[in-house]
Protein backbone atom coordinates (compact mmCIF):
# COMPACT_ATOMS: atom_id res chain seq x y z
CA UNK A 1 0.00 0.00 0.00
CA UNK A 2 1.25 3.59 -0.76
CA UNK A 3 0.23 6.99 0.03
CA UNK A 4 -0.62 9.47 -3.08
CA UNK A 5 1.14 12.40 -2.62
CA UNK A 6 -1.33 15.01 -3.66
CA UNK A 7 -3.74 14.27 -1.83
CA UNK A 8 -4.88 16.52 0.95
CA UNK A 9 -5.47 14.44 4.53
CA UNK A 10 -7.58 16.36 7.24
CA UNK A 11 -8.02 15.48 10.88
CA UNK A 12 -10.86 17.44 12.44
CA UNK A 13 -12.40 16.21 15.77
CA UNK A 14 -15.82 17.93 16.90
CA UNK A 15 -18.34 20.56 15.34
CA UNK A 16 -19.84 23.49 17.70
CA UNK A 17 -21.39 27.02 17.90
CA UNK A 18 -20.59 27.27 21.25
CA UNK A 19 -17.67 24.26 22.81
CA UNK A 20 -14.67 26.93 23.56
CA UNK A 21 -11.91 24.31 22.92
CA UNK A 22 -9.67 24.37 19.61
CA UNK A 23 -10.98 20.51 19.17
CA UNK A 24 -14.12 21.92 18.24
CA UNK A 25 -14.63 23.78 14.57
CA UNK A 26 -17.84 26.28 14.20
CA UNK A 27 -20.53 24.79 12.04
CA UNK A 28 -20.35 28.19 9.97
CA UNK A 29 -16.20 27.95 9.55
CA UNK A 30 -16.71 24.11 8.40
CA UNK A 31 -19.63 24.85 6.04
CA UNK A 32 -17.26 27.62 4.66
CA UNK A 33 -13.97 25.12 4.71
CA UNK A 34 -16.04 22.33 3.13
CA UNK A 35 -18.01 24.74 0.14
CA UNK A 36 -14.20 25.88 -0.49
CA UNK A 37 -13.41 22.77 -0.77
CA UNK A 38 -15.97 21.62 -3.58
CA UNK A 39 -15.97 25.02 -5.16
CA UNK A 40 -11.95 24.33 -6.27
CA UNK A 41 -12.25 20.87 -7.85
CA UNK A 42 -11.32 19.12 -4.64
CA UNK A 43 -12.97 15.42 -4.62
CA UNK A 44 -13.39 13.71 -1.44
CA UNK A 45 -12.27 10.14 -0.84
CA UNK A 46 -11.88 7.46 1.90
CA UNK A 47 -9.09 7.66 3.80
CA UNK A 48 -8.41 3.60 3.12
CA UNK A 49 -8.90 4.46 -0.37
CA UNK A 50 -5.86 7.18 -0.46
CA UNK A 51 -3.71 4.78 1.43
CA UNK A 52 -4.34 1.91 -1.13
CA UNK A 53 -3.16 4.28 -3.99
CA UNK A 54 -6.58 3.98 -5.55
CA UNK A 55 -7.46 7.54 -5.29
CA UNK A 56 -6.77 10.03 -8.21
CA UNK A 57 -6.50 13.42 -9.24
CA UNK A 58 -7.53 16.84 -6.46
CA UNK A 59 -8.36 14.38 -3.75
CA UNK A 60 -9.07 15.17 0.27
CA UNK A 61 -9.47 12.96 2.89
CA UNK A 62 -12.06 14.50 5.72
CA UNK A 63 -11.37 12.41 8.79
CA UNK A 64 -12.53 12.82 12.17
CA UNK A 65 -11.21 11.55 15.35
CA UNK A 66 -13.21 10.72 18.80
CA UNK A 67 -16.33 10.10 17.19
CA UNK A 68 -17.89 13.00 18.74
CA UNK A 69 -21.74 13.03 18.11
CA UNK A 70 -21.54 16.62 16.67
CA UNK A 71 -19.89 14.87 13.77
CA UNK A 72 -22.89 13.25 12.76
CA UNK A 73 -25.99 15.84 14.38
CA UNK A 74 -24.07 19.23 12.49
CA UNK A 75 -21.09 17.79 9.90
CA UNK A 76 -22.77 14.95 8.17
CA UNK A 77 -25.67 17.41 7.12
CA UNK A 78 -23.28 19.73 5.72
CA UNK A 79 -20.95 17.14 4.28
CA UNK A 80 -24.08 15.30 2.31
CA UNK A 81 -25.18 18.41 1.18
CA UNK A 82 -22.57 19.16 -0.82
CA UNK A 83 -21.66 15.22 -1.97
CA UNK A 84 -18.65 14.99 0.28
CA UNK A 85 -18.25 11.65 2.74
CA UNK A 86 -15.43 11.32 5.63
CA UNK A 87 -13.87 8.60 7.75
CA UNK A 88 -14.92 8.91 11.52
CA UNK A 89 -11.86 7.12 14.04
CA UNK A 90 -13.78 5.48 16.42
CA UNK A 91 -12.94 4.74 20.53
CA UNK A 92 -14.78 1.98 20.75
CA UNK A 93 -15.04 1.64 24.67
CA UNK A 94 -17.26 4.53 24.74
CA UNK A 95 -19.53 3.76 21.96
CA UNK A 96 -23.24 2.90 23.68
CA UNK A 97 -21.59 3.15 26.96
CA UNK A 98 -22.81 5.10 29.71
CA UNK A 99 -19.71 7.20 30.18
CA UNK A 100 -19.19 10.44 28.11
CA UNK A 101 -15.94 10.50 26.11
CA UNK A 102 -13.00 11.49 28.33
CA UNK A 103 -9.39 11.37 28.71
CA UNK A 104 -6.45 13.72 29.19
CA UNK A 105 -7.39 17.08 27.39
CA UNK A 106 -11.17 16.45 27.38
CA UNK A 107 -11.96 15.15 31.03
CA UNK A 108 -12.04 18.77 32.63
CA UNK A 109 -15.07 19.87 30.37
CA UNK A 110 -17.25 17.43 31.69
CA UNK A 111 -17.65 19.53 35.05
CA UNK A 112 -18.69 22.47 32.67
CA UNK A 113 -22.01 23.79 31.28
CA UNK A 114 -20.40 22.22 28.16
CA UNK A 115 -20.61 18.03 29.55
CA UNK A 116 -22.53 17.02 26.90
CA UNK A 117 -20.30 17.93 23.76
CA UNK A 118 -18.43 14.67 25.37
CA UNK A 119 -21.51 12.57 24.20
CA UNK A 120 -20.19 10.02 21.59
CA UNK A 121 -21.91 8.58 18.56
CA UNK A 122 -23.96 5.26 18.73
CA UNK A 123 -23.46 2.29 17.06
CA UNK A 124 -26.95 2.88 14.72
CA UNK A 125 -25.72 6.06 14.05
CA UNK A 126 -22.22 4.96 12.97
CA UNK A 127 -24.02 2.33 10.40
CA UNK A 128 -26.16 5.40 9.14
CA UNK A 129 -22.82 6.81 8.07
CA UNK A 130 -21.66 3.74 6.34
CA UNK A 131 -24.97 3.43 4.49
CA UNK A 132 -24.11 7.29 3.38
CA UNK A 133 -20.31 5.89 2.17
CA UNK A 134 -18.83 6.92 5.23
CA UNK A 135 -16.18 5.05 6.50
CA UNK A 136 -15.39 3.74 9.97
CA UNK A 137 -11.94 3.11 11.41
CA UNK A 138 -10.50 2.46 14.43
CA UNK A 139 -8.72 4.90 17.21
CA UNK A 140 -8.08 1.93 19.34
CA UNK A 141 -10.33 0.99 22.41
CA UNK A 142 -9.79 3.59 25.51
CA UNK A 143 -7.50 6.54 24.18
CA UNK A 144 -4.56 6.10 25.33
CA UNK A 145 -1.13 6.91 24.55
CA UNK A 146 0.08 4.04 23.08
CA UNK A 147 3.69 4.53 22.81
CA UNK A 148 3.40 4.73 26.47
CA UNK A 149 1.48 1.27 27.22
CA UNK A 150 3.18 -2.52 27.33
CA UNK A 151 2.98 -5.08 24.37
CA UNK A 152 -0.07 -6.48 25.67
CA UNK A 153 -1.90 -3.58 26.04
CA UNK A 154 -1.20 -2.41 22.82
CA UNK A 155 -2.51 -5.31 21.53
CA UNK A 156 -5.60 -5.20 23.43
CA UNK A 157 -6.12 -1.67 22.02
CA UNK A 158 -5.46 -2.33 18.58
CA UNK A 159 -6.92 -5.93 17.85
CA UNK A 160 -9.99 -4.91 20.66
CA UNK A 161 -11.15 -1.83 18.93
CA UNK A 162 -10.92 -3.65 15.10
CA UNK A 163 -12.79 -6.27 16.33
CA UNK A 164 -14.98 -4.34 18.62
CA UNK A 165 -16.08 -2.08 14.70
CA UNK A 166 -16.67 -5.68 12.72
CA UNK A 167 -18.45 -7.32 15.11
CA UNK A 168 -20.90 -4.24 15.91
CA UNK A 169 -20.90 -2.60 11.98
CA UNK A 170 -20.57 -6.04 10.30
CA UNK A 171 -18.22 -4.40 8.00
CA UNK A 172 -13.94 -4.71 7.70
CA UNK A 173 -12.21 -1.80 9.72
CA UNK A 174 -9.20 -1.59 7.89
CA UNK A 175 -7.52 1.44 9.17
CA UNK A 176 -6.60 3.06 12.53
CA UNK A 177 -5.75 6.58 13.94
CA UNK A 178 -3.43 6.57 17.15
CA UNK A 179 -4.78 8.69 19.56
CA UNK A 180 -2.77 11.95 20.42
CA UNK A 181 -0.65 11.40 17.09
CA UNK A 182 1.62 8.90 19.58
CA UNK A 183 3.16 6.44 17.28
CA UNK A 184 6.61 4.93 16.70
CA UNK A 185 8.09 1.99 15.58
CA UNK A 186 6.80 -0.56 17.63
CA UNK A 187 3.19 0.93 17.67
CA UNK A 188 3.40 0.74 13.34
CA UNK A 189 4.07 -2.27 13.81
CA UNK A 190 1.28 -3.50 16.35
CA UNK A 191 -1.06 -2.15 13.73
CA UNK A 192 0.35 -3.58 11.13
CA UNK A 193 0.18 -7.11 12.93
CA UNK A 194 -3.21 -6.19 14.22
CA UNK A 195 -4.37 -6.53 10.63
CA UNK A 196 -4.67 -2.84 9.94
CA UNK A 197 -3.64 -1.74 6.15
CA UNK A 198 -2.95 1.73 7.22
CA UNK A 199 -2.68 4.54 10.47
CA UNK A 200 -3.26 7.60 10.41
CA UNK A 201 -1.00 10.29 12.50
CA UNK A 202 -1.08 14.05 13.16
CA UNK A 203 1.99 16.35 13.28
CA UNK A 204 3.80 19.45 12.17
CA UNK A 205 5.50 17.07 9.57
CA UNK A 206 3.77 15.88 6.60
CA UNK A 207 6.65 13.32 6.11
CA UNK A 208 6.19 10.21 3.60
CA UNK A 209 6.94 7.35 6.17
CA UNK A 210 4.64 4.57 4.89
CA UNK A 211 1.06 3.46 4.91
CA UNK A 212 1.59 3.01 9.20
CA UNK A 213 2.41 6.41 9.53
CA UNK A 214 0.74 8.44 7.09
CA UNK A 215 0.12 12.68 7.80
CA UNK A 216 -2.81 14.86 8.15
CA UNK A 217 -3.84 18.23 8.57
CA UNK A 218 -4.63 19.67 12.03
CA UNK A 219 -7.79 21.75 11.48
CA UNK A 220 -8.97 23.72 14.47
CA UNK A 221 -11.05 26.66 15.80
CA UNK A 222 -8.33 29.03 15.94
CA UNK A 223 -7.61 28.82 12.48
CA UNK A 224 -8.21 31.86 10.67
CA UNK A 225 -9.47 31.51 6.87
CA UNK A 226 -6.10 32.46 5.44
CA UNK A 227 -4.92 30.13 7.54
CA UNK A 228 -7.06 26.52 6.46
CA UNK A 229 -6.48 28.43 2.66
CA UNK A 230 -2.66 28.11 3.51
CA UNK A 231 -2.31 24.51 5.16
CA UNK A 232 -4.19 23.71 1.52
CA UNK A 233 -1.53 25.16 -0.41
CA UNK A 234 0.34 22.77 -2.51
CA UNK A 235 3.78 24.77 -1.99
CA UNK A 236 3.50 24.54 1.98
CA UNK A 237 2.21 20.80 2.09
CA UNK A 238 5.24 20.15 -0.22
CA UNK A 239 7.45 22.67 2.61
CA UNK A 240 5.82 20.20 5.42
CA UNK A 241 7.30 16.70 3.88
CA UNK A 242 10.73 18.20 3.98
CA UNK A 243 12.71 17.05 7.51
CA UNK A 244 13.77 20.60 7.25
CA UNK A 245 10.30 21.76 8.75
CA UNK A 246 10.23 22.07 12.79
CA UNK A 247 8.48 19.09 14.29
CA UNK A 248 7.69 20.64 17.46
CA UNK A 249 4.45 18.93 19.66
CA UNK A 250 1.13 20.31 20.12
CA UNK A 251 -0.16 17.96 22.46
CA UNK A 252 -2.61 20.68 23.70
CA UNK A 253 -4.73 19.63 20.91
CA UNK A 254 -3.69 16.17 19.84
CA UNK A 255 -6.77 14.21 21.33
Amino acid sequence: MRSVSGAAILCYHAVSPSWPVSLAVTPDGFERQMRWLVDNGWRASAFRDVAAGTASGRTVVITFDDAFASVATIAYPILSSLGLTATVFVPTEYIDGDERLSWPGIEHWAMTSHQHELTAMSWDTLGTLIDAGWEIGSHTRTHPHLTQVDDVTLKAELEGSREACVARLGRRCETVAYPYGDVDERVAEGAREAGYLAGAVLSKRLEDLGPYRMSRIGIYRGDPWWRFRLKLNPAVRRARRSSRWPERAANARRT
